[in-house]
């Protein structure tokens, strides 16, 4: 009987607790006056209670109540109930990131005005002026500016201005470089905002950078502004590259010039614009739109040969599974909930923060691998994607779903015969799944249009 009156105080706990969060959600005043006061129970203080109230993710009821923009509710919590102005939920993030990041500048002015630390960074680094530069949404970039915050300052994403160009903001980029935010500041992946705005395709955020002086040959991964424009086919793009200075002949990490990788993607155009600026390839003996695609997919299908025939060599050998305590386990079962949360939302780089939380605390688990890849494919990461695919399969290599992803990421990126191969090897594990079968016939069929061959037929014995 004890057991279950502790379990019933318990419940109705709970229940008190989501309903204070609803109230400040809601923007509901009577209601939060009310349920504060009964979670008073043992007479601690309303204000003391108040502020130990915090969700699975530690979100207070100031996160939820800047979230929605519930301003006159974030005066009543703060000047009635006592609560701290600067609370930090799991991500690390605070009410003004909350209110800034949904564009509420009445609820983050107010905030700012009753102390709130504007320099204060997510656990990814990410600061409220990051998360106002990638809305666009300069009256807040403004304020928060106002309060001094550094425009340097840096996430894992980036500077603020890398978080603008990348989301195609100009008017947040012409801000920042009227603030003296640098062109050429990188990432640990060596992304600068020139890059950003290029895989973005936004020109008016390119010709901004390129006026401030921003190096349209820098390099990333191994490739240029240029290779990058190329791939993605923006002729717009490649040609105030190009009038900037951007080098035609400059190869990536693999070998290619930006017209091969133009090649890979058949767009004749980009290849045809490229031809009188590139030097001729050594062993492509027709120098004309025909030859360059024709040569280039000739070197990339025997390249993919020797690809295919590595990675079935690396699943061979499963990756050294790591200690994991259960306190560990348990909290990437709470950050993976979130990034299901925020998937079923579609904030997919949300959910992509949110599972990588997870994979960090128990890289063990080929699930979390699995859901970021398909996030990632939302935001169409599809290189990315593809990472956390292979990884997913060299953690689980007899699970269907891991070669589902791994096809999936490789169709997007237009490898259809690596696809085709990806998606039998899951119909192999899973004869009966008929969404690997579709798959697998729909990469064949996208192959051989793509190649204008039947070539995309993967051997059965692969």
């Amino acid at each position: 009987m004890a057991a279950a009156a502790d379990a019933a105080a318990a419940l109705s706990a709970r229940s008190k607790v989501q309903a204070f969060l609803e109230a400040a959600r809601a923007g509901d005043l009577d209601s939060l006056n009310k349920l504060a006061a009964a979670l008073d129970e043992d007479g601690k203080g309303v204000a003391a209670v108040a502020a130990a109230v915090r969700d699975a993710n530690k979100r207070t009821a100031l996160h939820f109540a800047a979230r929605e923009g519930r301003t006159d509710a974030c005066d009543f919590l703060i000047t009635q109930l006592g609560l701290p102005i600067d609370p930090k939920d799991d991500d690390g993030e605070t009410p003004l990131i909350h209110a800034t990041r949904q564009g509420h500048l009445q609820t983050a002015s107010y905030l700012l005005q009753h102390g709130a630390d504007p320099s204060v960074a997510s656990s990814l680094g990410a600061t409220a002026l990051h998360h106002a530069a990638g809305i666009g949404n300069t009256d807040l970039m403004k304020l928060i500016i106002s309060n001094g915050v550094d425009v340097e300052s840096e996430s894992d994403a980036g500077t603020p201005l890398i978080w603008a160009a990348g989301h195609g903001q100009q008017e947040a980029v012409k801000l920042l470089l009227q603030h003296n935010a640098k062109t050429s500041t990188e990432t640990d992946d060596g992304i600068t905002p020139l890059l950003s705005a290029v895989a973005a395709g936004s020109l008016p955020c390119l010709e901004d950078l390129i006026q401030a002086g921003a190096n349209p040959n820098i390099r990333a991964g191994g490739a240029t502004p240029l290779h990058i424009a190329a791939d993605s086919g923006n002729v717009e793009v490649i040609n105030c590259l190009l009038k900037a200075g951007g080098d035609p002949n400059s190869c990536d990490d693999d070998g290619l010039k930006p017209i091969q990788v133009a090649a890979l993607r058949n767009n004749r155009e980009v290849v045809e614009l490229f031809l009188p600026l590139t030097s001729p390839i050594s062993g492509a003996s027709n120098w004309s739109v025909d030859g360059v695609i024709e040569y280039t997919k000739s070197v990339e299908e025997k390249a993919e040969v020797n690809e295919a025939t590595a990675r079935k060599a690396d699943r061979l050998e499963r990756p050294q599974l790591v200690e994991v305590s259960s306190e560990a386990k348990q909290r990437s079962l709470e950050a993976k909930a979130r990034g299901d949360v925020a998937y079923r939302n579609n904030d997919y780089l949300v959910a992509v923060d949110a599972y990588t939380q997870a994979i960090e605390l128990n890289p063990n688990d080929a699930t979390f691998h699995s859901n970021r890849s398909l996030c990632w494919m939302r935001a169409g990461q599809a290189e990315r994607a593809l990472e956390d695919a292979k990884a997913c399969r060299a953690l689980r290599p007899d699970w269907a779903k891991a070669c589902y992803r791994e096809g999936a990421a490789l169709r997007l990126l237009q490898r259809f015969h690596e696809a085709a191969n990806a998606f039998y090897e899951g119909v192999q594990l899973d004869p009966e799944n008929s969404e690997l079968v579709s798959a697998f016939r729909e990469a064949v069929e996208a192959g051989r249009m793509f190649h204008g061959t039947d070539k995309a037929k993967p051997n059965a014995t692969a």
